[in-house]
């Protein structure tokens, strides 16, 4: 073919590995098929899908699994994705600890270490990421070389043009323009940074709630109260990183509060924010302490599903609750005009359906459209899980590129 060159669309190298790809991400998707499978599934004749299976086994992608059993006729080979063909990492950081995790190409986590970092000096925090990354690499029995990429979560997020952290001033010792440069001089792999919000919303696109949204907001409280943005099937980030940082915005039912990030508070924050439920939950006459904040909030909105059928308190409790969360849904609403709401993080978790549902009734009368509101689907680490996700999905497009 005259002036054509290798990896030009069309030509047969990439209509292969884009055959590839798409075989890669059915078994990621199913797990183990057989030939007869893939191409079924694929619609690639039998003969296409032996020679594509043949080609990723002999790179390493594929490996056979075993047989089909309990089947009429002969068992068929099963063909699974070959785990150990790459390995990501991520990092989940907040003022009391890093948790790190290593997973495998097909996402399953081999390997998790936890460094406990309370009151620590605002000084080694390269130390502190690569003891954390370190210990999750051992459990994994790996080395550092080994991990293909590091996605790092943090609250706030990075100036793209100063390289300082924003929006996170209780973070001691993240905040030096220069510690993106530090970081990629000790780490051996490429890594990325992003807001930990964010990253659960990576979470429940990729598995959770959000799966096949392409227009969602993600609401989020637990230590403090923000939102992920995703516009287009992108997170939309502005432009320092701040977009969603909503616990800064003020809402009617608060004073105003200036200079906010000093303060690390605005008016939603104090309207909604973890802090805001044990003290409803004295205005209706429950004896309850204020902290630690997020235990006591999640176990007094738990108690309320348990009980606010009989417990006038704990009704009143969600009622005035639900709220004050969708007060700053509205506005949020207003603007985006979202697809789906997902509501996450312990503290909103822990009021299940009832507060769910009161939120979705508060919000028809305060927003002209009417998003669905649902609960967030990923009940473990989320941050982690979601920093996971990201790093996969550029490992997996490195990977799982056979047209070179």
């Amino acid at each position: 073919m005259a002036g054509t060159t290798p990896g030009t669309p069309g030509t047969p190298r990439v209509l292969r590995a884009m055959n590839d790809r798409a075989a890669l991400d059915l078994l990621l998707e199913h797990g183990p098929l057989s030939r007869t499978r893939i191409g079924k599934l694929t619609g690639l004749s039998k003969p296409t899908a032996s020679q594509l299976l043949a080609r990723l086994e002999a790179a390493g992608l594929v490996v056979a699994t075993g047989t089909t059993a309990g089947r009429p006729g002969p068992n068929a080979q099963l063909y699974g994705v070959n785990a150990r063909a790459a390995y990501a990492a991520g990092l989940d950081v907040n003022p009391f600890r890093i948790h790190a995790a290593v997973a495998d190409i097909t996402g399953e986590i081999v390997g998790e270490y936890e460094l406990r970092t309370p009151g620590r000096a605002a000084s080694g925090v390269v130390r502190q990421v690569t003891d954390a990354l370190d210990g999750a690499v051992k459990a994994a029995g790996l080395t550092r070389a080994e991990v293909r990429r590091l996605v790092i979560g943090t609250p706030g997020a990075f100036d793209p043009t100063t390289g300082r952290l924003r929006y996170a001033s209780h973070l001691p010792g993240w905040h030096s323009p220069t510690l993106l440069e530090e970081l990629a001089a000790v780490l051996p792999m490429p890594f990325e940074y992003e807001n930990d919000v964010n990253l659960v919303a990576v979470a429940e696109q990729r598995v959770g709630a959000a799966r096949g949204h392409a227009d969602f907001v993600l609401l989020w409280n637990e230590e403090g109260l923000g939102a992920a943005l995703v516009l287009g099937g992108r997170l939309h980030r502005g432009f320092t990183g701040g977009a969603g940082e909503v616990g800064f915005l003020p809402v009617p039912g608060t004073p105003l509060v200036r200079q906010v990030t000093k303060a690390n508070s605005g008016g939603f924050q104090e309207l909604a924010g973890v802090q805001a439920v044990p003290r409803i939950a004295r205005t209706v006459g429950i004896d309850t302490p204020e902290q630690p904040y997020v235990p006591v909030a999640s176990g007094l909105l738990a108690r309320a599903v348990e009980t606010h059928g009989e417990d006038p308190r704990y009704a009143d409790l969600l009622d005035r609750y639900a709220e004050r969360v969708a007060i700053g849904l509205s506005s949020i609403v207003a603007v985006l005009d979202p697809e789906l709401i997902v509501l996450s993080g312990d503290v909103l978790v822990a009021g299940g359906e009832p507060l769910r549902a009161r939120v979705q009734s508060e919000l028809a009368d305060l927003a002209a459209s009417r998003p669905r509101l649902v609960l967030a689907a990923v009940p473990r680490r989320p941050v982690l899980r979601g920093a996971l996700e990201s790093a996969l999905a550029t490992t997996r497009a490195e990977v799982f590129d056979t047209s070179r």
